[in-house]
């Protein structure tokens, strides 16, 4: 993306440091791959423009007059612009001239929840932008690896924003493990005995973010096939692979949310499963038991029905044997449930 054929304009001197604003991270220029100087936002455009230079912004959640000021200094498209200002956008890469605005969806753990933000992206000769919005890792770390190697920074705008989307998809992985660690502990639990109301509900929300997280990564797939064959701009032909990386990172990721969503549902099978087992044992013991009870019911049922005509009624050992009857039919029907299985 770098042109190294315009005129070099007069740049403004280089400033040791600034001061950050509210809401810049950082505000840094390179050249050949090294950090020259920290640029104010009004200077940056100047920078920018000067042949093999590249100015490298991080936002934080900035303010709309902040946004316009940077918009300003690139010739940012007030549609870009917009979209950027806000939240809750899909992930997808718009070219507006000569310029890209990219949007990536990130991913952290927080508090045993996964939580979502995004991070908007500007890309174009001599410039990157980008802006972090909600739960997003900052970007400090990119942003030394990246001096920490001056000559592959010093394919400037490619490499950053290869840097970037790489640092986003590298993020999921820690999701994930923490996920399935969870899964791991709920296959115990139903493996062990039924799940408790919680633990469904905790695997509900689970699926849910795996879901989520599924929708974030996925169309990072189109945006990082659009940069690799180079459909959007021109990107450097060394930079095309690693972006190909990046998609297959990606892919990676997708296969890792399919199988634990699988696992999630098998366990959740496998609660219903025990469950209607245990209904089914209970439902059995019940009937065992009413059956043994129906026949003391019964016997006392027909003594109760008050008819003079009951000579056994006068016989002194009629009540005892009464009794032994009872509790031998009682015992027998306890002995066959109990050798089936129902006590």
């Amino acid at each position: 993306m770098n042109d190294m054929s315009k005129p070099t304009p007069p740049a403004p001197a280089a400033s040791s440091g600034p001061g950050l604003e509210p809401g810049v991270v950082a505000s840094h220029v390179y050249l050949g791959g090294k950090r020259i100087a920290e640029v104010a936002i009004d200077e940056a455009g100047v920078w920018a423009r000067k042949p093999g230079h590249v100015v490298w912004i991080g936002l934080h959640e900035p303010s709309d007059a902040l946004l316009a000021r940077v918009g300003t200094q690139f010739a940012l498209h007030d549609l870009a612009l917009e979209d950027a200002g806000k939240r809750h956008q899909r992930p997808k890469i718009e070219q507006y001239g000569d310029s890209l605005f990219i949007i990536a969806r990130t991913a952290q753990m927080l508090e045993g929840r996964v939580e979502f933000g995004e991070t908007h992206l500007f890309v174009g000769r001599g410039y990157v932008v980008s802006i972090r919005h909600g739960a997003s890792a900052t970007y400090r770390t990119v942003r030394e690896r990246c001096e920490a190697c001056p000559t592959t920074l010093s394919h400037g705008e490619d490499y950053i924003l290869y840097a970037i989307l790489d640092f986003i998809v590298d993020n999921y992985a820690p999701v994930l493990e923490a996920v399935q660690e969870e899964v791991e502990t709920i296959e115990d639990t139903v493996l062990a005995s039924r799940l408790a109301k919680a633990d469904v509900e905790r695997l509900y929300l689970l699926r849910r973010d795996l879901l989520r997280l599924r929708m974030a990564a996925s169309p990072l797939v189109e945006v990082c096939r659009r940069l690799e064959h180079a459909e959007a701009m021109a990107i450097d032909p060394a930079m095309q692979p690693l972006f190909r990386d990046v998609a297959d990172h990606i892919t990676r990721v997708q296969d890792e949310i399919a199988a634990l969503r699988e696992v999630l549902a098998f366990a959740f099978e496998a609660s219903l499963l025990t469950g209607q087992a245990q209904a089914n044992e209970t439902m059995r013991q019940l009937a065992a038991w009413a059956a043994i009870l129906a026949v003391p019911t019964a016997i006392a049922g027909i003594y109760g029905m008050n008819f003079e005509d009951m000579p056994e009624l006068k016989v002194a050992w009629a009540y005892p044997a009464l009794l032994g009857v009872i509790a031998s039919v009682c015992g027998m029907l306890f002995w066959r449930f109990r050798r089936k299985g129902w006590l």
